[in-house]
């Protein structure tokens, strides 16, 4: 059963027509990632299937019932209690539940006093199971988790909401979704405003999650491990792939090969007949026979330009009846002729930009060398590097969360600041490029043709030659800098990296703002430069797909991991379960040792873990145990296990800020 359906949807603003033809549906439990170029109507078509737009042609079919939830890409104006705190608001979700929770404390009173009546207990049996199957003893855990998860620590949970930050608003948003837990969640760039361990957590979330799901998304590691299906939208529909994004991109090479030769098929088929409508329409024998060929093949060849050769598998005078944009005229034997020559497979590759960079002069195999450097400015340290070292060809990716020193480390290597301690070693002849994350190099108030005569003088005609590889054509070449979108301005900013020769690249969010097409395309370009990369990123696919090694900073220092992303988790898993053996080996020596002990900060909060994963499962089953004594009506083992839950609930509650005030100092 689907929980919505989409027929034939089309979107039109005037005469500019956004899409057309969407045929769709979202099966119950469905895990899709909706992905397309920007500006193709991804946000358009969530706000229609959420019921904040109206299509402009064809029909929404929405399951009767189904409970609809959506994270808009900025969450500002989807709380209405903004006098609320972050905690407050996650509590409405359990509005019903704290009610019954209000009932029953009352009912605790009055059975307190003697000789309590057997009706006031059977309510009481009554409020109690239905409170402890509808999750009364669990929601306050759940709500911990959530935030906690989504990064925020018990100062921002008691933030009012209209104190908060446009992303705090949009992450606590997220979070109450989460609780609410609807039919179908729908997620519009969930991962914008979350750090590395965030994204990783809702990961894991999502996998669990028991509705349906549709998001739209450009983190292509996020859609790798949540979806099982891909739409990919363009203007004329939605063609969908089966698997994560990387089964979608297998499958959508192949598809444009096989989608290629139907095409030459249809095409060399179509030739033969005009060929004999040509030798034969002027012959009296066989003129009728040649005039109802053209009639047929004008009206074949219509279909194939607009739905391609599938058209002619279906029943294709259907088709003509039916589909859209079909123009129901017969055409003349030249234009057919014409028409028949210029069809091609539409191919997306073809409207893509292509990026090529120049790779400078190689010098030496050492690019960059460090030992026991201290990396921070105006005197304030950051971070240590006990020893790096990077060759000619590699990839490092630096990762860590923000305010730990990356872009400080990127200004150290481009001589703009100085290490605080210790000398880092720069390769010979070196040229290095660097591209900034927020585009410091460019100038808002140029436009985009005088923008790029500034950083590479030329001729007119070659600069919109070049400006038009890159997708700048027309007019867009005398739009202002500051008018263009983050997309455009990332584009732009790749053609005037791609100008001048590199032997070290130091990239600085590179995929901040590019949609997933871009990305690609950058990926690509990146793949086959010869020279050296150092990568700032939390696109963990881009990393995944070209990094040599990672540099991690965590705990003012910097962690050097060989590999990829996927080696990198590895490596990570391993050391936990390191830590994890010897604190089980103290444990084993000394079995009365508390956990309040002096000790190590990492060994302190793998303890803290370990107590904490133990606690959860205590309460879990203590609200297990409740459910089962209510249905048994058992009244004193109810109020003895309600009495021991709250115990191990403010327990687990005292653990979780024991954990965040060791990982806060951790972060210091």
């Amino acid at each position: 059963m689907s929980v919505v359906r989409f027929e034939n949807l089309g979107v039109s603003f005037g005469a500019l027509d956004l899409f057309d033809g969407i045929v769709a549906e979202v099966p119950q439990g469905a895990r899709i990632g909706l992905v397309g170029p920007n500006g193709v109507g991804k946000t358009t078509l969530l706000r229609i299937l959420v019921g904040q737009l109206m299509p402009s042609s064809g029909r929404m079919y929405r399951a009767k019932g189904v409970r609809l939830g959506y994270l808009e890409q900025e969450a500002a104006h989807a709380f209405t209690g903004l006098d609320h705190s972050v905690y407050a608001e996650m509590l409405t979700v359990f509005a019903a539940l704290r009610k019954q929770e209000a009932e029953l404390r009352e009912l605790e009173t009055q059975m307190a006093e003697p000789d309590p009546s057997k009706a006031l207990l059977e309510k009481y049996g009554r409020v109690q199971e239905a409170f402890a199957r509808a999750g009364g003893y669990e929601y306050e855990l759940t709500i911990e988790q959530v935030l906690s998860g989504l990064g925020f620590d018990g100062e921002q949970r008691e933030m009012p909401l209209a104190h908060c930050s446009g992303g705090q608003k949009t992450r606590a948003l997220l979070a109450r979704l989460l609780l609410e837990k609807p039919d179908l969640l729908v997620l519009d760039e969930p991962t914008n405003h979350l750090d590395i361990e965030a994204v990783a957590w809702l990961e894991a979330t999502l996998q669990r999650w028991e509705g349906a799901l549709l998001l739209v998304s450009h983190d292509r590691y996020f859609l790798d491990q949540v979806v099982t299906l891909i739409w990919e939208m363009g203007e004329s529909g939605i063609e969908v792939y089966r698997g994560n994004y990387s089964a979608y991109v297998s499958q959508r090479e192949e598809r444009w090969a096989r989608r290629a030769k139907e095409f030459e098929t249809v095409e060399a088929r179509f030739l033969k007949s005009i060929d004999f409508v040509k030798r034969n329409i002027a012959r009296a024998s066989t003129t009728d026979r040649a005039k109802g060929l053209l009639k047929r093949l004008s009206r074949e060849l219509q279909a194939v330009e607009v739905g391609g050769p599938e058209a002619l598998r279906q029943k294709w005078s259907a088709f003509m009846r039916d589909g859209p944009g079909i123009a129901k005229e017969n055409l003349g034997v030249t234009e057919v002729e014409r028409r028949i020559r210029a069809l091609r497979a539409p191919n997306p590759a073809a409207d893509r930009f292509h990026l090529r960079l120049q790779h400078g002069q190689r010098g030496g195999d050492l690019v960059l060398r460090a030992k026991d450097v201290q990396i921070g400015f105006s005197e304030t340290p950051l971070f240590w590097i006990e020893e790096l070292l990077l060759q000619r060809g590699e990839c490092a990716a630096l990762i860590g969360a923000n305010g730990t020193g990356k872009s400080t480390f990127l200004r150290t290597l481009l001589g703009e600041l100085s290490p605080l301690a210790g000398r880092l070693r720069l390769g010979a002849n070196l040229e290095i490029r660097y591209f900034p994350q927020a585009y410091e190099i460019l100038d808002p108030t140029q436009t985009v043709l005088d923008e790029l005569l500034d950083h590479q003088p030329m001729g007119i005609g070659a600069a919109r030659d070049l400006l038009g590889r890159y997708l700048f054509r027309g007019d867009d070449v005398y739009k202002p800098m500051c008018a263009l979108s983050g997309g455009e301005l990332g584009r732009f900013s790749l053609m005037v990296l791609a100008l001048h020769p590199v032997s070290l690249l130091l990239l600085d969010e590179p995929t901040n703002h590019l949609d997933i097409q871009a990305q690609e395309i950058l990926e690509g370009a990146l793949r086959s430069f010869p020279g050296t990369v150092l990568l700032v990123s939390h696109d963990r696919y881009l990393i995944d797909r070209l990094a040599t090694q990672v540099w991690e900073l965590q705990h003012e220092r910097l962690g050097v991991y060989p590999g990829n992303y996927t080696t990198y988790l590895e490596s990570r898993e391993a050391e936990k379960q390191a830590v994890a053996a010897k604190r089980q080996a103290a444990v084993d020596r000394s079995p009365h040792r508390s956990l309040t002990a002096p000790a190590p900060s990492e060994s302190a909060v793998a303890d803290l873990v370990t107590a904490i994963d133990a606690q959860e499962v205590r309460v879990k089953e203590l609200a297990e145990a409740l459910v089962v004594a209510a249905a048994a009506q058992d009244w004193e083992r109810l109020q003895a296990l309600d009495s021991a839950y709250r115990e191990q609930e403010s327990r687990l509650t005292h653990l979780l800020a024991q954990w965040e005030r060791l990982e806060t100092a951790g972060a210091r």
